[in-house]
């Protein structure tokens, strides 16, 4: 999948399968800032494009895992886009309970046993901790199944294509192989900047507050943090050569490591016919 400004693409290998024919999705968008002049306000840019990053991720996937569908007796059995929104709802609720409540939960009942983790800083500390300890062993335990190691290599072939581009080189897999897996303006480091920024952000509140106002407070302020995690990546992506910049930027990129994989030239492939055509549907 690529985002260019006005165009979104998907590329994907009919049936799965390495070196069938590549099937395309091709829409030129209008973004939301431009239509809403309230979206180009900083912090709120970053929450709208949170939710219109989500909303195409939907589309992206449900385009995908339809042309991934072998044909059954002839005719292709489809998975409808009501389908494909409710898995992403519970998919979200998940994540939410496992990554925001569960943390908050198991501090709290530290915070029963421990009289020390009732101090407002120690109780954040304690709950942002286990939330990353979460976050990354999920993201390990997953990388050891097969589908999912594969969607991180196509993950890969996308940072090879981009760095490729951004270089000036002409985009064939050959010349982008060499090029690192590891893209600074990546959505792993967005992630790692958000539950960074979630610790901060939820230090300010007390930790004397009930269970059900903290975690009700958490949620309320995810449009914030995810506002704070943009800004962060953009400014960050401009100013890398700044030493204290590239050092804040580094556990986003150790990151990349456990979310990306070396691609086969195959995927690269589809990577660059993504880019290709989201960079033909940019205005002249």
């Amino acid at each position: 999948m690529m985002r260019s400004p006005h165009a979104f693409t998907v590329a994907v290998r009919k049936g799965g399968k390495p070196g069938a024919d590549i099937a395309l999705l091709r829409e030129t968008i209008v973004p939301i800032g431009e239509r809403y002049p309230l979206f180009k306000i900083k912090i709120i840019r970053g929450s709208a494009a949170l939710f219109e990053a989500l909303w195409l991720g939907i589309r992206a996937l449900n385009f995908s895992a339809n042309e991934a569908i072998e044909d059954i007796g002839g005719k292709k059995e489809e998975i409808s886009a009501l389908a494909m929104a409710g898995t992403m709802l519970t998919a979200i609720a998940f994540s939410l309970g496992l990554f925001l409540a569960l943390p908050l939960l198991l501090t709290n009942l530290l915070g029963a046993q421990f009289g020390a983790l009732k101090g407002n800083v120690l109780f954040n500390l304690t709950d942002g901790a286990l939330r990353v300890a979460l976050f990354l062993g999920y993201v390990s335990g997953i990388s050891f199944m097969k589908d999912i190691r594969r969607v991180f290599e196509y993950h890969g072939a996308e940072h090879k294509a981009i760095a490729a581009h951004e270089a000036g080189v002409a985009l064939t897999a050959e010349n982008a192989r060499p090029y690192s897996r590891i893209h600074p303006r990546c959505g792993t480091s967005f992630l790692i900047a958000v539950i960074v920024l979630s610790i901060l952000v939820f230090s300010l509140i007390p930790a004397a507050w009930p269970l059900w106002a903290k975690g009700l407070s958490r949620i309320v302020l995810l449009p914030l943090i995810a506002g704070l995690g943009y800004e962060f990546i953009k400014y960050s992506a401009k100013k890398c050569g700044n030493p204290l910049i590239r050092g804040l930027m580094l556990p986003g990129l150790w990151l990349q490591r456990l979310t990306t994989r070396e691609p086969s030239d195959d995927q690269i492939e589809v990577a660059i016919r993504s880019l290709n055509e989201a960079l033909a549907m940019e205005p002249r």
